[in-house]
C-alpha cells in the first residue's frame, strides 16, 4: 500500500510540475521554431520551406513579413508546390512574374494572428464553414473534417493544415500541404 501511496504521490509531481521537457518551439522542416523570432526568421531555418523562401525573396515580400503584423501565414510546403505543373515554380519566381507570384504568395496570408482555436470557433459560429479575406483582397474557406481544418481556394482547391498554431513574433504560421490559388 505504501509503494502505491508514494507511487501516486510521483504521479501527481509530475503532472502538476512545470511540463520542463514540453516541447515550446515546435519543429518545422527539422528545425525549432522560436516564438521570439518573426515568420521570415524562422521560415528560412525549415528545410521543407526552401521552396516558399526563394518565392518569398523572389516576391519581395521578405520586409513585409518580416514587420510587426500581425499575420496568419498559410505556408505550403516544398511538397506542396512540387504538386504544381512541372516548371510553374521556376517561371513563376522569374522578375516578369512578379506580380502574379505576390499575388500567389498574399493570398496565403491574413491580417491578424488566428491560431487553431480561433479558426475553429469561426467554422462553428459559420455551420461548419468560414471565410477570411487574405491580404491579396480573396476569400479562402475554411472547413473543418473530423479533427483536420482545411482551406479551400477560390479555384476549388483543397489544402489540410498539416502543423497547427506555429507562433512566430510577429503572427502565426499553419503548414499546409498544397498551394491555394486565388481566382
Amino acid at each position: 500500500m505504501k509503494k502505491l501511496i508514494i507511487a501516486a504521490l510521483a504521479l501527481a509531481a509530475i503532472a502538476i510540475a512545470p511540463k520542463a521537457n514540453a516541447q515550446s518551439d515546435p519543429m518545422v522542416g527539422g528545425a525549432a521554431m522560436y516564438p521570439t523570432k518573426n515568420i521570415v526568421e524562422n521560415a528560412v531555418n525549415s528545410k521543407d520551406h526552401t521552396t516558399l523562401v526563394t518565392a518569398v525573396k523572389a516576391a519581395g515580400l521578405v520586409e513585409t513579413l518580416e514587420s510587426a503584423g500581425p499575420f496568419t501565414v498559410f505556408a505550403p510546403t516544398n511538397e506542396a508546390f512540387d504538386k504544381l505543373p512541372a516548371g510553374t515554380v521556376d517561371n513563376l519566381v522569374k522578375p516578369e512574374n512578379k506580380e502574379t507570384l505576390t499575388k500567389i504568395l498574399t493570398y496565403h496570408v491574413v491580417a491578424g494572428r488566428l491560431s487553431s482555436q480561433d479558426l475553429w470557433n469561426q467554422v462553428k459560429a459559420g455551420n461548419g464553414m468560414a471565410t477570411l479575406t487574405t491580404v491579396q483582397g480573396g476569400k479562402l474557406m475554411v472547413m473543418a473534417k473530423g479533427k483536420k481544418l482545411y482551406l479551400v481556394d477560390e479555384k476549388g482547391g483543397k489544402s489540410w493544415i498539416t502543423i497547427a498554431d506555429v507562433n512566430q513574433s510577429n503572427g502565426v504560421i499553419h503548414v499546409v500541404n498544397a498551394v491555394l490559388m486565388p481566382n
